[in-house]
């Protein structure tokens, strides 16, 4: 209940009378506030802003009516006799005020204020009330718990200045025609007090609201993003679904597909139930989430035409590479017949088993694509794939092994013709290398001289090695590749050393 709940219900309801202006004579008297002080009878009590006339009021009306009626039959002597008498106060009420009336004035004053004030405080903490209401709808960190029972303390504040409040409007009739001076002036310390504590409690609240920004600001940039996450998932679904019937309207199945948007169905029930029942943040990871699968399975839905396609162009061309190779297979066996004629065993023997290596792969590719083409036929696409794939890994493997075969051959050939050729190829990398080793320096930096030392040895033993009837020209050719390889390190590492220090 708030503070101006509390309020109205806490004080009394006081029962509305009428206001009907008295009219003496057939000429109205006009009512100036100096006709009120000289009371010429008319009995007025002001209290909260409005006029409200008493019973006691309107008999005291009545009876002055007849007292002016009296005293203008009288001649005019008579009532110039009585007109001392009557401002005397030979009665036991005061026509004039007087400090009593100024008192009241003042009371109702403070009263009106510290309504105002209680006004202002009840409307700051409605306010208060809904931002908090939506940090806790949407946060449940630390700080924003922190930030709920603060509140909750200053509702208890301000529980204490409104009952304070209330009790000191209950406790004064400033409407009373018999009010005294001294309890009016009571009662206006009591509601200025009142006042007050409500303004200190209403600068309180100012102070806390101010420190909700931060929290606030993130709440209500989740709570704008919410409508359209959940639009945008929604959207994304029916994307999707449209797009899966164009594809089985062409005859395609997507019985993978329509599996994965069935799995999105209790996620778009929970999406509908609300963030009421799932909180704010858990609806907003889930509306991205299904947006995102739904949105995968449109693209691949809107692809399959074009996947089933490459699929069928793969299956024709891996057969006919497949084809390609089992001819060049057979190819193989002349060379090595070659290789064995020419050169020493080292240079060939781990070639021997390559054409029935190439055989046996060829076959195992005939048998997956076979396989590949049934899965094709009852568009299991992802198995298909799958088995193009090994088709592909396998033919890989056999022709790089059938070309090592023809490569070798050519290669033995040109080096046991002129053997200077990759020498000087060598020898021109470790000078170069020298060079950049020494340039800028007297010495040499160990730990690149020594790789370089050891490769001019490498080199000089691999041409000792030519020397004979049959030299072994695949050791000679694999010795020089891997001093050109040291060699290359030693290159980059010099590189990478000066590049740092630059």
């Amino acid at each position: 209940m708030s503070a101006r709940e509390r309020e109205v219900t806490a004080t009394p309801a006081t029962p509305s009378q009428p206001y009907t202006p008295f009219v003496p004579c057939a000429q109205q008297v006009p009512r100036s506030r100096a006709g009120f002080r000289l009371g010429i009878g008319f009995g007025i009590g002001i209290g909260s802003g409005f006029t409200k006339v008493s019973r006691a009021t309107s008999a005291r009306r009545s009876s002055a009516g007849l007292d002016l009626l009296g005293l203008v039959l009288l001649p005019v002597p008579l009532v110039a006799l009585m007109l001392p008498a009557a401002f005397a106060g030979g009665g036991t009420r005061r026509w004039f005020g007087g400090r009593s009336e100024s008192q009241r004035a003042e009371a109702q004053a403070a009263k009106d204020a510290a309504a105002a004030a209680f006004y202002e405080l009840d409307t700051a903490q409605r306010d208060l009330r809904i931002s908090i209401e939506t940090i806790t709808a949407v946060d449940d960190t630390p700080p924003a718990r922190r930030a709920v029972a603060d509140f909750e303390a200053l509702g208890r504040r301000i529980d204490e200045v409104s009952h304070t409040y209330i009790d000191a409007v209950d406790a004064h009739d400033l409407d009373r025609d018999d009010l005294e001076a001294s309890v009016a002036a009571h009662a206006r310390t009591e509601l200025t007090r009142a006042k007050d504590e409500l303004a200190r409690v209403k600068q309180e609240l100012d102070r806390f609201e101010q420190g909700l920004g931060p929290l606030l600001g993130k709440a209500e940039t989740q709570l704008a993003r919410l409508a359209p996450a959940v639009e945008r998932a929604r959207q994304s679904l029916l994307a999707a679904s449209n797009a899966l019937d164009a594809v089985r309207g062409t005859g395609l199945k997507a019985d993978d597909l329509a599996a994965r948007l069935a799995a999105l169905a209790p996620e778009l029930t929970k999406l509908n139930q609300g963030a009421g029942q799932h909180g704010v943040p858990e609806t907003l990871e889930r509306a991205d989430r299904v947006a995102r699968d739904a949105g995968a399975v449109r693209a691949e839905a809107e692809r399959l035409p074009e996947r089933a396609t490459e699929i069928d162009r793969r299956l024709v061309s891996l057969r006919t590479r497949a084809q390609a190779l089992t001819t060049r297979s057979g190819q193989v066996n002349p060379v090595l017949s070659e290789l064995r004629r020419r050169f020493v065993a080292e240079c060939w023997q781990d070639l021997q088993h390559v054409p029935d290596q190439a055989a046996d792969a060829v076959r195992q590719a005939e048998v997956k694509l076979a396989e590949a083409r049934t899965a094709r036929e009852e568009q299991r696409w992802a198995d298909a794939t799958a088995l193009l794939s090994t088709v592909r890994a396998l033919l890989n493997g056999t022709d790089e092994a059938v070309s090592a075969a023809g490569d070798r051959l050519r290669r033995l050939n040109e080096v046991s013709k002129d053997p200077q050729r990759e020498i000087e190829r060598t020898r021109f990398a470790i000078r170069d290398a020298q060079r950049l080793a020494m340039a800028g320096r007297n010495t040499p930096d160990p730990r690149q001289a020594r790789p370089l030392d050891d490769s001019v040895a490498r080199l000089e033993r691999a041409i000792g090695s030519l020397e004979g009837r049959h030299p072994d020209y695949w050791h000679f050719l694999t010795e020089l590749e891997a001093v050109r390889a040291t060699v290359g390190g030693v290159v980059s590492q010099i590189r990478e050393e000066r590049g740092a220090g630059a």
